[in-house]
């Protein structure tokens, strides 16, 4: 079994993914809008949210169904495969990126049913979620995330090797 790189450094892929999706959703934003003429914030927000969900699927289950890992992924040197090791298939990937949500629902809908509305609320109880989410690694012995187990697959340190010093040297 290979080792599950450590919460820190996966916690520090999840926010650099989040600054590097900042720019995915903008563009994905603007060609919504171009495309459907959209001009109004307020008009249409459930058909820009149900194509974001989409862009974003589309982005997760690319990267991960072709080489494991996401330019953030890359960065910190994390990768996703199967629980025996092998690459994910599509559809794997597909599951994985609808499960990742875990992530986030039961803080947007403990949100939603508290009746919260402020942006300190809000943003308080997702980050507590997400925290909290994260840390339900510590309940199992492989510290893979419930939706990674959930759908057979693992992230894995994938560290380069260090170059051999030459010995020949001067």
């Amino acid at each position: 079994m290979n080792q599950a790189p450590g919460l820190a450094r996966r916690m520090a892929a999840f926010i650099y993914e989040g600054v590097l999706l900042f720019g995915v959703v903008m563009i994905a934003g603007f060609l919504y809008s171009v495309i459907t003429q959209h001009r109004h914030a307020l008009e249409g927000r459930v058909g820009l949210m149900l194509f974001l969900f989409a862009v974003l699927g589309v982005y997760f289950s690319w990267f991960w169904a072709r080489g494991g890992q996401t330019v953030a992924m890359k960065a910190w040197h994390i990768r996703l495969v199967t629980a025996d090791g092998a690459p994910v298939s599509g559809a794997r990937a597909m599951a994985r990126y609808l499960l990742s949500w875990l992530w986030f629902l039961p803080a947007t809908a403990a949100v939603y049913a508290a009746g919260l509305h402020g942006k300190g609320e809000v943003t308080t109880a997702v980050i507590a979620g997400v925290l909290a989410y994260a840390a339900l690694v510590w309940l199992r012995r492989d510290r893979q995330f419930w939706h990674d187990v959930v759908c057979g697959t693992q992230l894995i340190d994938c560290k380069p090797a260090l170059p051999a010093k030459d010995k020949s040297g001067p």
